[in-house]
């Protein structure tokens, strides 16, 4: 029996319900470890951005998932971190390319952008989609020293 992938996941309230899909969709399949938040109420976005950094940083997790209203406050929220490299996509392609050529470890949708079937194509992706290495590999170390 394969061992499932243990992924980190957070949202703010605006991406709660999304977070929740995803976690329901993909749990035969995936360990979630759950960052937050637990409900619909207010919260700041960058600090279940900075949860997903550090969940990274210290070697927690080796990837994982986040989630705003648009994707793009929480994403910058996790890039802070050195050993982040998120990316914000809205479709598969994106998804797919991310993981080819820039080694993304974090993977960040907008809940109010993307419909539910979008993300978990998304996802799908992320999970299935190898790095290329190659000529991208120079390209994603030198991300380090920015």
């Amino acid at each position: 029996m394969t061992q499932k992938p243990v992924l980190a996941i957070s949202a703010d309230h605006a991406g709660f319900d999304l977070k929740e899909a995803l976690k329901a969709h993909f749990a035969d399949r995936v360990e979630w470890m759950d960052l937050g938040t637990d409900s619909k109420d207010s919260v700041n976005y960058a600090d279940f951005g900075k949860a997903m950094g550090h969940a990274i940083t210290d070697g927690k997790v080796e990837r994982g998932i986040v989630v705003c209203g648009s994707g793009i406050g929480i994403s910058i929220a996790a890039n802070r971190f050195v050993k982040v490299r998120a990316a914000l996509v809205t479709d598969v392609t994106m998804a797919k390319a991310c993981r080819q050529h820039n080694d993304a470890n974090v993977l960040a949708l907008g809940a109010r952008i993307v419909g539910i079937q979008v993300a978990i194509d998304c996802v799908e992706a992320f999970l299935n989609t190898p790095f290329e290495g190659g000529r991208h590999a120079a390209r994603v170390e030198s991300l380090g020293s920015c």
